[in-house]
């Protein structure tokens, strides 16, 4: 990056980070279609959410070759590309009428777009351009960002819902995310440049490299962890405290509270990873975690409690998004950060999808949540441990020389 560039890093990570509050802010007002959709099209709810856990996994599964695309041919690339589909997939919700055309419009095509326009492909572009011993924080100011935005798209969207419509809402959302067009602009890589900067290595040999590596298999295995237990908490808590004979209002607020420490957690986190060993702030978010949880289950429940319980875990809530690509980041370098980020994403939503699948099933089988609990807190402890030995030093290959 040369000084008349305007793409400083300041702008990357501002331009990357109103990226991240779009494209994830809008992700998360689908919860608030279900009614309204499900109810004027005589649709059973099952058949909605089939459409979001399709959602889902689309994302996860398409995020490690949306992360290699962009590596390879810039960013910007695949963020114009998805927004357009994620744009595409917002309309043609709003005109659908049937599963199939929800599998095909809020499933498959968000999917690919949120694929394109998540966590990984901006972290990358923001991992190339800050030095090591800011990269850390930029990546939490990012995640904080994604944070903000779902704090900010909820009221947006259930106002557009209420003023307009469900129909008219998803169209205007659709404008709304092709405001990431411009804003990519700004995530424009010089690839040339970088090719003399980076260690000469492909694709491959950067993905055997880490799927060799035990450390990175163990961060894999424990961001799993993450998705398992977070997914649960935003599908099934609200229903739990309904259960408990708490009142709805307390489950909303619980969520909102969630989303606002969300955005503070985030960038502490990502701060104090520039700061102390990446490895063991993860193993202390999840430790933090699992002895939350069994507090929060072991105490009397009340409408103070649970907002306890709400500010204390939306601090720990993504804590893990900038601790996990810095430290992929500092192992492995950012040449295939969106790659190496996107493989991590991916069991990300492995866990998602087990976890709010698996809270469903043990409560049909035992009519409570309590084994799920009981399990949250398990895997919390297990993912502490994977945590504990990894190998975080970098590792140091041959420099390109010039010719």
């Amino acid at each position: 990056m040369t000084k008349s560039n305007w793409r400083t890093p300041g702008v990357v990570l501002a331009c990357g980070g109103a990226i991240l509050t779009i494209s994830l802010g809008v992700r998360h007002t689908f919860g608030l279609y279900l009614q309204p959709m499900t109810m004027d099209l005589d649709m059973g709810r099952e058949t909605f959410a089939l459409a979001i856990a399709l959602q889902n996994l689309v994302y996860g599964l398409a995020q490690p070759f949306t992360g290699m695309i962009a590596d390879k041919y810039g960013a910007a690339r695949v963020l114009i590309g998805g927004t357009l589909l994620y744009g595409l997939g917002l309309v043609l919700m709003s005109a659908a009428s049937t599963g199939w055309e929800l599998n095909v419009s809020a499933g498959l095509l968000i999917g690919l777009g949120l694929a394109c326009s998540g966590f990984s492909i901006v972290y990358g572009v923001i991992g190339r351009a800050f030095p090591p011993h800011k990269r850390s924080a930029a990546l939490g100011v990012a995640g904080a960002a994604g944070s903000f935005g779902q704090f900010v798209m909820l009221p947006y969207g259930q106002l557009l819902i209420s003023t307009m419509g469900w129909h008219v809402a998803l169209v205007i959302l659709g404008v709304t995310v092709m405001l990431i067009v411009p804003l990519s602009s700004a995530l424009v890589e010089d690839k040339q440049a970088q090719s003399h900067q980076f260690q000469k290595q492909t694709i491959r040999e950067a993905l055997r490299e880490a799927l060799s590596h035990r450390g990175y298999v163990l961060l894999c295995l424990g961001y799993s962890v993450c998705g398992f237990q977070l997914l649960f908490i935003s599908v099934h808590f609200p229903a739990y405290l309904l259960d408990q004979k708490l009142s709805p209002q307390t489950g909303m607020m619980a969520l909102a509270l969630i989303g606002l420490f969300n955005v503070l957690g985030s960038y502490v986190w990502g701060w104090l990873g520039g700061r102390y060993t990446k490895k063991y702030l993860l193993s202390l978010l999840y430790f933090a975690r699992a002895a939350l949880v069994a507090m929060f289950i072991l105490l009397p429940l009340s409408p103070l409690s649970v907002y306890l319980f709400a500010a204390v875990i939306g601090f720990l809530w993504l804590g893990t998004v900038p601790l996990t690509s810095g430290l992929i980041a500092h192992v492995f370098g950012v040449k295939y950060l969106a790659t190496l980020s996107g493989i991590a994403f991916l069991f990300h939503q492995i866990g998602s999808f087990v976890g709010v699948w698996l809270a469903g099933y043990l409560f049909d089988a035992t009519g409570s949540y309590n084994l799920m609990w009981a399990l949250i807190i398990a895997m919390g402890v297990v993912a502490a441990l994977l945590n504990l030995p990894i190998d975080d030093r970098q590792i140091v290959r041959p420099r390109l020389k010039p010719a």
